[in-house]
């Protein structure tokens, strides 16, 4: 993907991630006390995260589903004692759970990120429309035990964006705002390492759904599978978080919304680096425009 002058400004939001589990792929057993979770949050925020996504259950390929009391006992005490500190940044709860998200709110958080777009809970789109919150739909075919399974397409971005047409419509008709609808093509979930990179280099089709988009490609095994195509597993969260940033530096050229990153720094110096690109593609514009006249 070449530089294109003519690509959006915007910076896209960061949102950093907060996994407060045993078992995430890989932040799992890091902050899984308050004190951890909270100290962990500040530093993201330091580094420039405008949210913080807190999550309670992984959702890595072949996880297994966790309680709600479990989850809730996880997520609920963090988002209260960051919501209390006011950092400064948006809090989203990273849930399935229809109940779970009614208690995040209800401590302090004022986004959904439902990964699986409402299917896992029917109850969700609901509580989005209740508390008038931003929900973020995640394109989705089921839970990590079986995703793998589901990896089957025949255009994988016509067909992630069909599908994500579906849960947008039908959060509008359980009353969701549509100036509150933020769209995730669902990396990692049910596709494999080729479709995730068809499906990032085809993003256009996303777009035309016509909302913000969130893209959530942070150190996911398709990554690593471009730097080591045969060992993925060994690749290191540094080598990941480069490319991931660089990734999100390319993307800039989509209309996006935010990205959902680990290494919120890495990420931030990525969009600096691009908006300065822009800037000066502007200004030498500029210049040459004036000189002409």
């Amino acid at each position: 993907m070449k530089y294109d002058s003519s690509a959006p400004k915007v910076k896209p939001l960061v949102i950093g991630v907060l996994n407060v589990t045993p078992d995430s792929f890989s932040d799992g057993n890091q902050y899984n006390s308050v004190e951890s979770a909270v100290d962990h949050a500040k530093l993201l925020v330091l580094a420039g995260a405008q949210i913080i996504d807190i999550g309670g259950e992984s959702t890595r390929p072949g996880a297994e589903r966790v309680t709600l009391e479990e989850e809730q006992s996880r997520v609920v005490p963090v988002i209260k004692a960051i919501a209390e500190l006011n950092l400064g940044a948006a809090i989203s709860i990273d849930t399935m759970n229809a109940e779970t998200a009614e208690l995040a709110i209800a401590a302090g958080a004022n986004i959904i990120n439902d990964v699986s777009g409402g299917l896992a809970d029917e109850a969700m789109l609901g509580v989005a429309a209740k508390h008038d919150v931003v929900i973020i739909l995640s394109h989705w075919r089921g839970h990590s035990n079986v995703m793998n399974t589901m990896a089957s397409y025949q255009n994988v971005a016509e067909e992630v964006a069909t599908e994500l047409q579906a849960r947008v419509d039908a959060a509008i008709a359980a009353g969701v705002g549509r100036d509150k609808i933020v769209v995730d093509p669902g990396l990692g979930f049910a596709k494999d390492m080729k479709q995730n990179w068809q499906l990032v280099a085809r993003l256009d089709e996303i777009e035309k759904l016509g909302l913000p988009i969130l893209v959530g490609a942070s150190r996911k095994r398709f990554i690593a599978g471009a730097l080591d195509e045969e060992e993925p597993n060994s690749v290191s969260h540094e080598r990941r978080d480069v490319a991931t940033a660089v990734l999100t530096a390319l993307l800039m050229q989509r209309k996006l919304w935010g990205v959902r990153v680990h290494n919120v720094i890495s990420t931030v110096d990525a969009i600096s680096i691009v908006s300065a690109l822009h800037e000066g593609s502007d200004d030498a514009g500029n210049s040459s425009s004036n000189r002409q006249n």
